[in-house]
């Protein structure tokens, strides 16, 4: 591989010095014809071109070992450029200045961009954060009118106030997830306290749909992230309620500190099942639902990341569908 590498920088070498080559070789032919017409000696011509083929052997690897040289400090720094951007190896041709020049400006330009990148995003979640806590003013208003009669029509209008707080609460974790600074505060938790949290807050939406739910108590300690372990129970708990029609869901732990959320909905198309974690990816059960937003799965697959969780599904179609986060390695990412 070694050598091949050289091979191939050496033909680069040989590609950027052709017209070199070409003159020297195009001088040589015209010296051998003007020798030729004087008529002069074949040994004298011969020991000019041992002479000239001694000094280009000279030249030539002394010239290629500084090309390979430049290649390797330009490689280098290619490592590390971040760290070096400012200490580029120092130009030695005005081509070289330029290069360098044109790096220098263009890294000023990226960091200016990127600079006006992060202040308008960090001000598109200050802004999508302020909204959602003054969302909630009126959905709690609207909630306790809708609760203070029980009617079907107020049940229907409940039903679908849960539905509008849902999606306010995903615009601001599709922010938060995307952003390069985080809220995350990992310590033990007990696995069944979030658990919980999650079955009480869906719990009115699987009693309106008739829908069993079955849990049993673990009692297990985890490191995670409260707050976004919970989010991603709660989303997988809303799709199983939404494509489920009869039967139950079912919550399970194994001794291999997987978490599994099955039901008994109308499970996923083998052709849309290695694709539900894309971003915007609703398949056919979203395309007949029209309400999907494509998103849900896809940031619990972002969140379990980053909580070094693994998330995968299994389903078979009118059998239901398994999703189950894997949380025995204690391995943390962070970006």
């Amino acid at each position: 591989m070694k050598n091949d590498k050289h091979y191939r920088i050496f033909a680069q070498y040989i590609k950027q010095n052709i017209a070199v080559l070409l003159f020297f070789a195009a001088a040589a032919a015209l010296s051998a014809l003007v020798f030729s017409l004087y008529e002069l000696p074949f040994e004298a011509v011969a020991y000019a071109y041992v002479l000239s083929l001694l000094l280009a052997a000279i030249i030539i690897p002394f010239r290629y070992y500084r090309y390979y040289r430049r290649h390797r400090e330009y490689a280098n720094a290619m490592n590390y450029i971040r760290l070096m951007i400012d200490n580029l190896p120092v130009p030695e041709t005005l081509q070289e200045m330029d290069s360098r020049n044109i790096i220098l400006e263009l890294t000023r330009e990226l960091e200016h961009a990127l600079g006006e990148y992060e202040n308008d995003r960090q001000e598109s979640i200050d802004f999508y954060t302020t909204w959602v806590h003054q969302i909630k003013t009126p959905i709690s208003v609207m909630r306790m009118i809708l609760e203070s009669e029980d009617t079907d029509e107020h049940r229907e209008l409940l039903a679908e106030l849960f539905r509008i707080e849902q999606y306010a609460e995903m615009v601001l974790t599709y922010l938060r997830l995307g952003s390069e600074t985080s809220d995350y505060v990992f310590k033990e938790y007990d696995i069944d306290g979030i658990i919980k949290q999650a079955i009480r807050k869906y719990a009115p939406l699987f009693i309106r749909r008739k829908i069993g739910i079955e849990y049993k108590p673990v009692h297990d300690l985890i490191l995670t992230d409260e707050k976004w372990l919970l989010f991603i129970i709660e989303q997988i708990l809303s799709n199983s309620a939404k494509y489920t029609f009869e039967g139950s869901v079912t919550i399970s732990y194994t001794k291999n500190h997987v978490l599994k959320i099955s039901d008994t909905g109308i499970g996923i198309a083998a052709e849309d099942l290695p694709r539900i974690f894309e971003k915007g990816f609703t398949g056919y059960n979203g395309r007949s639902d029209k309400k999907s937003t494509g998103l849900g799965l896809y940031l619990c697959k972002k969140a379990a990341e980053k909580l070094g969780c693994k998330i995968y599904a299994d389903s078979s179609p009118g059998k239901g569908t398994v999703i189950s986060i894997d949380m025995h390695k204690d391995k943390l990412i962070f970006d």
